[in-house]
Order: structure tokens, then sequence, then C-alpha cells
């Protein structure tokens, strides 16, 4: 018998064998990933309810570093495995965005940066991730063959800084969020604490209450100083990361375009997905714009950052719900 004929049987036994080594290694880093996540997660509850020890604060920081080489992995695996950069469909893009959350955890850290970046990312990686390994089909976590629109050098850099620029902006908006909450809680507290010094001066002696406020001054003075330095520590890091997000989304665009000229002739096209995109920006340019305005610094830059966490979902994930439009690959109803 020709020898050929027992060559392609081999071949195609080694091509499974590897694709079964593959898929099991991606299910290992996967739950390996959303283990460690999920302590992480336990440890920065255990902090925050009790006290912040220093051997757990350094534990969680070593697990983010473990989750973002194991959810690393898994892309590379699925990478290997299918032959083509894993951002195909809504599961491979919601693995890279929990990623995109551990690697913005990280760059600070690398500059011994203090900020409060933590305890936004880590619980934006687990929920993320959670949803993409436990909130969607079987059938939307296999990897398929690209489409031929698909099938680009610009599938890679488009979409990669898309998900990269969401990553950035949620968590820059979800730090606005935490400012508003702050200032408005101590503009209540301030207010009903006036209103209660005017109630009791109306009806008791006027010098013991005026002590009394002079005492509650100097217990509250520290605490709100501490608010006060929070709030600008907020704003500080919620700008940066903001303005991160803004040019990322921006070369996302840019390169969208000039792929949708390649691909479909021309390089906009009004697009659900397109439309809202262009949406984003004009919203976050609208917050760096009154950032840089001292006028509209803090709680009215804030104010706009929070609307923007609501249109980036409308874009990234409302879009892909409705499953309409040039950019419905990604979507629930594209399997």
């Amino acid at each position: 018998m020709d020898p050929i004929m027992y060559s392609i049987p081999d071949f195609n036994s080694v091509m499974g064998f590897c694709f079964m080594i593959f898929s099991t290694l991606e299910h290992i880093l996967t739950h390996i990933s959303f283990s460690v996540i999920s302590i992480v997660i336990t440890i920065h509850v255990i902090t925050l309810l009790i006290q912040e020890i220093r051997g757990l604060r350094d534990s969680s920081e070593k697990g983010m570093i473990a989750t973002f080489f194991t959810i690393t992995g898994l892309l590379v695996s699925r990478w290997i495995s299918s032959g083509h950069f894993p951002l195909s469909n809504l599961y491979e893009s919601l693995i890279f965005l929990s990623c995109s959350f551990s690697i913005i955890y990280i760059i600070p850290k690398m500059g011994n940066y203090k900020n409060d970046l933590s305890t936004i990312t880590a619980p934006s990686a687990i929920l993320t991730q959670g949803f993409a390994t436990s909130g969607l089909s079987t059938e939307m976590h296999q990897s398929e063959i690209l489409v031929p629109a698909l099938q680009s050098q610009w599938l890679m850099m488009h979409v990669s800084m898309m998900l990269l620029s969401y990553a950035a902006l949620l968590c820059g908006s979800l730090l606005s969020i935490a400012l508003l909450i702050i200032t408005f809680r101590k503009s209540i507290e301030i207010f009903l604490k006036s209103q209660n010094f005017l109630i009791k001066l109306s009806f008791f002696a006027e010098i013991p209450y005026l002590n009394e406020k002079r005492n509650l001054f100097k217990k509250t003075f520290f605490r709100n100083y501490y608010k006060h330095q929070l709030t600008q520590r907020l704003d500080y890091w919620s700008y940066r990361v903001i303005s991160l997000g803004f040019t990322f989304l921006t070369i996302g665009i840019l390169c969208g375009a000039v792929w949708a000229n390649e691909a479909w002739g021309s390089y906009w096209n009004w697009d659900p997905k397109e439309t809202w995109a262009f949406i984003t920006w004009t919203v976050f340019a609208i917050y760096l714009h009154t950032r840089t305005n001292p006028i509209f610094q803090g709680t009215n830059s804030a104010l706009v950052a929070s609307i923007g966490f609501l249109i980036i979902w409308i874009c990234y994930f409302g879009i892909n719900l409705l499953g309409i439009g040039l950019h419905s690959y990604g979507s629930f109803t594209s399997n």
C-alpha cells in the first residue's frame, strides 16, 4: 500500500490530539483565573470590613498578577488552537476585557503609585469573567472559523484597542461615580447636622450648643480632611484613566474606519455600533474638556463621566443584545 495513506490519518490524529490538549489547558486556565480572582475579591472584602492587613493586601496584589498571567495564557492557548487572534466572538471579547482590567491594575503598581483602582478593577474583572464563563451558553465558548470580513490584520489592532478603551473608560467612570457618591453624601450630612443644630438652638440655651458644635467640628475635621483627600485622588485617577481610554478609543475608531473601507468600501456607514462609538467618543471628549476647565472640575466633570458609563455599556453590550448591523459578529444571535 502507498505509505502516503498512513500519513493522512496520522496527521489528523496529531492535530486532534493537539486540539484536545489546548482545550484542556484552556479549561484549566479558565477555572484557575476565576478562582484566583474570587480569592482576591474575598481579601478586599475582609480588608474593607475589618481592617487593612499588609499581608492580605500583598496577597491580593500577587493574586491580580497571577490572574493576568492565567487569562493571558487562556487567550494565547485559544490563539494557537484557532489560528487567529481570539477576538472573534462575545466570549473572547469578554475574556479580553477581563484581562484589560488586570492590566489597568498592574500598570500603576509597576510605578509604585498609590491608587484606588484595585477596588474597581478586581470586581470588574471577576464580574466580566464570571459572566463570560457562566452567563453565556457553551456553544458561544467555541472558537469558530472567521467570516471573510474578519479575516484581516486589522482585527487585532481595532478590536483590542476598542476593548482596552472600554476597560479604561469603565474604570475611570466608576471612579467618578464613587466621587459623586462621597461628595453628595458629605453634603447631605452637613445639611442634616446644620438643621439639627438650628432646631436645638431654637429650644435651648445658645452657649452649651455652641460648645457642642465646636466639639463636633473637632471630631469631624480629620474625617472630612481624609474624605477631601480621597475625592481628590478619585478625581485625579479618574482623569488619568479616562484620558488613557480616550486615546485607545480614538485609535480604535480610526483603525476601524480604515478596516471598514477595506471590507465594505466605505470609511463610515453609521452602523449602530459605529454610531454609539461616536456618541461614546463625544461624551468623553466633553468630559476631558470640562475636567481641564477649573470652573467645571469635580462633580460637574464626574457627572459627565457617569453618563459615559451607561453609554459604554450600550455601545459594547446593548448593540450585541440586538444583533443588528454590520457588527453583529459578536452578538448573542451570531451563533
